[in-house]
C-alpha cells in the first residue's frame, strides 16, 4: 500500500494512492493553501480520475500547515485587474468543480484542521464527512473586500437556521469547530490531538463503505455544545435583525438591539458592516435571499454571473479596491465607490444579476455527458493552449 506521489515539495496539491484509499493534501502552507489556478487544475484532475477508478473507494482531503484552505488567492484577482477576463477560466472551473464535489460518487472525508474560509470551505461543507477540530476557523468574509458570497454559499447560507446565513455572509463572522457541527456545516468534531491517528485509521480501513467510515470517525469524535457566548445562542436577535428587507433596515435594527443589555456582541457586527463595501452588502443580501428558492446549480450559475461582473467592474471596482487595502498596500482603508448605502443605484444592481446568453452561462455537470474536464474545456471560458 505504498503511496504514489512525486516531488511533494514542489506540488501545490499532493495526490497519494494507497490501495482503495486516495489522499489529497493541499500543499501551500505558507499561503494558507489558498485557491490558485494550479490548485484548481490539480484538484479537479485527481477527483475526476479517481471517480472513475473502480479501485478508488475512499477520498480523504486535508491541508498542510495551519490551514485547510483559506479561500481564493486574492492577489491572482488583483494582478489580473488590467485583463479582467484573465481569471475567468479558473473561476469557471472551480464553480464547476463545486457542483462535481457535491455530487461525487465516492465516499469523501475532509479533515479540517485550521482555517477554512470562503471558497476553501466549499471543499469542506459538501463532503459526506467533514471533520473539524478546536483549531478550525470558518468564515465567509467576501463582502468585506467588495466581493460576494460564492462557491455555493448563497445556497448553503440560505438554508441555515433562521437568518444565520445572512448574518454570516454580511458580517464575515467566524465560527469555530463546535459551532460548525452545531450549525450543520460540519459532521463531526475531533480534538486536534487525535486527528493524525484518525487519518491513519481511515487509511487502514481501506474501504469506502459509508457505515464503516462513519463508525471509525465516531470512535474519535465528541459530542459538542456551543460555548455559552456562542453566536449560535443569539439566534433570536439575529433573526429579528437580519430578516429585514434591506441593508439599511438591518443596520437600523442592529443599532436598536445594541442598546439593550447583553447585546455587546452586536457592536462588532455593526462595525464590520459599516466598513464593508455598500455595493457588496447589497449584492450579498440579494444573492442569499434568492438562494432560498433555488437549487444548488441555480445558485452556482447566479454566483458565476456575479463574479464575472465584479471582475469586469460592471458597476463598481470595489473588489479591486478592497484587495488593495487588505493585501497590497495593507492600509485597511478602502475607498468604496459609491461610499454609502444611499448612493448605491438599485437599478445598476440588476445588471450584475441578469442572466447571460446560454453559451456564456456556467455549464453545470449535471449529466454524465458533461461531467468531465474535457467537456469543460469546450466551454466559452477555456483558454486555448
Amino acid at each position: 500500500m505504498a503511496p504514489t506521489a512525486s516531488s511533494p515539495d514542489e506540488q501545490v496539491v499532493i495526490g497519494e494512492e494507497m490501495d482503495h484509499v486516495r489522499l489529497i493534501t493541499l500543499n501551500r502552507p505558507k499561503q494558507l493553501n489558498a485557491i490558485s489556478p494550479e490548485l484548481v487544475s490539480l484538484l479537479a484532475s485527481y477527483l475526476e480520475k479517481w471517480e472513475i477508478d473502480d479501485k478508488a473507494e475512499l477520498i480523504i482531503i486535508k491541508g498542510a500547515g495551519r490551514a485547510f484552505c483559506a479561500g481564493g488567492d486574492l492577489r491572482v484577482f488583483y494582478d489580473g485587474k488590467k485583463k479582467k477576463d484573465s481569471c475567468l477560466e479558473v473561476v469557471y472551473r472551480y464553480y464547476w468543480l463545486c457542483y462535481h464535489i457535491e455530487t461525487y460518487k465516492k465516499t469523501q472525508v475532509a479533515l479540517v484542521h485550521g482555517i477554512s474560509m470562503g471558497g476553501g470551505a466549499a471543499l469542506m461543507v459538501p463532503m459526506k464527512f467533514s471533520v473539524v477540530t478546536e483549531k478550525t476557523v470558518f468564515a465567509t468574509p467576501e463582502a468585506s473586500f467588495g466581493f460576494h458570497t460564492d462557491c455555493g454559499f448563497s445556497y448553503r447560507h440560505s438554508r441555515l437556521p433562521g437568518h444565520l446565513g445572512e448574518f454570516l455572509a454580511l458580517t464575515g463572522a467566524r465560527l469555530n469547530g463546535k459551532e460548525l457541527v452545531a450549525a450543520g456545516l460540519a459532521t463531526h468534531f475531533v480534538s486536534s490531538e487525535k486527528i493524525v491517528e484518525l487519518e491513519k485509521r481511515l487509511i487502514s480501513l481501506n474501504s469506502g463503505d459509508e457505515n464503516a467510515v462513519r463508525s471509525v470517525i465516531e470512535e474519535f469524535s465528541s459530542e459538542v455544545k456551543p460555548d455559552e457566548d456562542s453566536i449560535l445562542n443569539k439566534q433570536s436577535v439575529i433573526d429579528e435583525c437580519f430578516s429585514k428587507n434591506s441593508i439599511e433596515e438591518i443596520i437600523k435594527s442592529l443599532e436598536a438591539e445594541a442598546q439593550k443589555e447583553g447585546n455587546e456582541w452586536i457592536a462588532t457586527a455593526l462595525k464590520g458592516m459599516k466598513r464593508t463595501s455598500p455595493t457588496a452588502l447589497k449584492i450579498v443580501l440579494r444573492s442569499v435571499r434568492e438562494g432560498r428558492n433555488e437549487t444548488l446549480s441555480e445558485c452556482l450559475k447566479r454566483e458565476f454571473r456575479l463574479t464575472m461582473n465584479i471582475l469586469r467592474s460592471t458597476i463598481s471596482e470595489d473588489m479591486y479596491e478592497g484587495i488593495r487595502a487588505l493585501t497590497v498596500d495593507k492600509d485597511n482603508a478602502p475607498k468604496w465607490d459609491p461610499p454609502s448605502l444611499d448612493k448605491v443605484d438599485d437599478e445598476k444592481l440588476d445588471l450584475v444579476f441578469q442572466p447571460f446568453e446560454k453559451n456564456l452561462e456556467l455549464q453545470i455537470p449535471e449529466s454524465e455527458a458533461c461531467r468531465w474536464a474535457g467537456k469543460y474545456e469546450n466551454s466559452a471560458y477555456a483558454v486555448p493552449n
